[in-house]
């Protein structure tokens, strides 16, 4: 393969760091001169009536707070760098960035759909409606409640774009939604070459057709996609960091389409999509039960038991007979520091419990071996409050009360239990100082869902 196809494959779509390019200096010189890449400063000053402003022209990043201002020993002078988005490697003002703007690779219109279920009448209407919105270019919202099959709903539309010889982008918010989508995608579409992009992932292929993300890996993209369907669209960090929504139209081709897929949208992301898109609702799971709903138990001064090293009764209680019936379960703590506390107490009932949260360096390989059954249970924070499958799965929440637990959060952690045949139910508790309008505003929400009362 030429060098310049190879140059092509990696860059096309994506804004690259120079002194970080995989190729010769001469090469990337040559293709320069070509007019086959543009070349632009990392971070660029922005004149304002009250002084300097700096843009990370990778992230967007316009807020003043993460930029560092410093004397750069390489171009001897003084620069800015940007924080928000260093973990990928520092962007600074004398940074070079590189964006391929010759031409397109192609990619193949062939691709086999693998996947041997059969959609509900209501997921085969919300799909058609998806399909429609992404043949005509706009933004679709499928609101859709936790273990509806939300990301079988996602494979015709994915299949038609592949079939165009389009470049498809699946993102998420969070790691482990990606790494649970990933087999299931990989399973859907067999001939298909697919990259997921996290953190630390080993990248096989830089010519990927369908691209899994986190939603900050799409600070390197740039005009790279034909559509982009952001899953669990609700969640942190999304919702609160504009940089990150920056970064989905950045990496969107101009006039190709967005699409939102949350059971829990907020009421930002209805607005838009009902003044600039397509909505569809679906209130049930794929399997026709309701979702189950919390009940509340109180568990005074649990913070105070487990830090003078016991399990408080009703709790201990609960975790027992998740053992005896030999049924898995997550226990939701709002703290790192609490759940570390608990972890030990619990590995005294069964050793093999243990806990994850989001810097845990086993948390995949936990959450793994929960899936097999070769631990009973986990403690964990909220960062499995999506994207997680496990059959059977047990639920309870330890400090309900806290502000951590928002009607959404509440919402999508019930959302584990019952998701799937024949285990279409389970206990989903509470455990609480106090019952907060946003358990009550859960409660109410999971209520309506059943009762199939939402309109759109």
């Amino acid at each position: 393969m030429a060098v310049y196809e190879e140059i092509q494959q990696f860059l096309a779509g994506r804004i690259w760091l120079r002194h970080v390019m995989p190729f010769p200096t001469e090469k990337i010189d040559e293709a320069i001169d070509q007019g086959w890449i543009q070349t632009m400063k990392g971070v660029i000053e922005k004149p304002t009536w009250h002084g300097k402003q700096y843009q990370c022209n990778r992230c967007l990043n316009e807020n003043p707070s993460p930029f560092t201002i410093f004397q750069c020993a390489q171009c001897e002078t003084t620069c800015a760098y940007c924080r928000n988005c260093l973990k990928m490697g520092r962007v600074s003002s004398c940074s070079e960035l590189l964006v391929w703007t010759g031409q397109a690779p192609a990619y193949p219109t062939d691709h086999r759909m693998n996947w041997q279920g059969n959609l509900t009448p209501s997921q085969e209407k919300a799909t058609n409606e998806l399909l429609d919105s992404t043949k005509q270019g706009i933004s679709h919202l499928l609101y859709a409640v936790c273990g509806s099959g939300k990301t079988e709903m996602l494979f015709q539309p994915i299949h038609y774009l592949l079939n165009e010889g389009k470049r498809v982008c699946l993102a998420a918010p969070r790691v482990d939604v990606i790494l649970e989508l990933l087999p299931r995608l990989q399973a859907a579409f067999p001939d298909t070459v697919i990259e997921a992009l996290y953190g630390g992932a080993e990248v096989e292929r830089f010519d990927a057709q369908l691209i899994l993300a986190t939603t900050h890996q799409l600070y390197r993209f740039h005009e790279a996609f034909d559509a982009i369907f952001v899953d669990e669209a609700d969640a942190f960090p999304y919702t609160a960091d504009e940089t990150l929504q920056r970064a989905v139209k950045k990496a969107v081709k101009p006039s190709a389409p967005i699409h939102f897929v949350t059971a829990t949208p907020s009421a930002q992301l209805l607005a838009m999509n009902k003044k600039q898109g397509n909505i569809s609702i679906l209130a049930r799971r794929y399997h026709g039960k309701p979702l189950p709903e919390p009940r509340n138990e109180t568990l005074w001064n649990y913070e105070k038991q487990l830090k003078k090293k016991r399990i408080p009764k009703k709790l201990l209680q609960w975790t027992k007979e998740r053992l005896e019936n030999q049924q898995p379960f997550l226990i939701f703590f709002h703290q790192i520091e609490l759940m570390e506390i608990a972890e030990p107490l619990f590995q005294q009932l069964d050793e093999r419990i243990c806990a994850v949260h989001a810097e845990h360096a086993d948390r995949k390989e936990r959450v793994q071996m929960l899936r097999k059954k070769e631990i009973p249970g986990l403690l964990t924070t909220t960062i499995l409050e999506r994207g997680i499958t496990i059959p059977n799965v047990q639920v309870a929440v330890v400090g309900a009360e806290q502000t951590i637990f928002n009607k959404g959060a509440l919402i999508q952690i019930g959302g584990r239990v019952g998701r799937s045949v024949p285990h279409t139910a389970g206990d989903f508790v509470l455990f609480h100082q106090g019952i907060t309008n946003a358990m009550d505003e859960a409660k109410r929400e999971i209520r309506k869902l059943n009762k199939q009362e939402i309109l759109q």
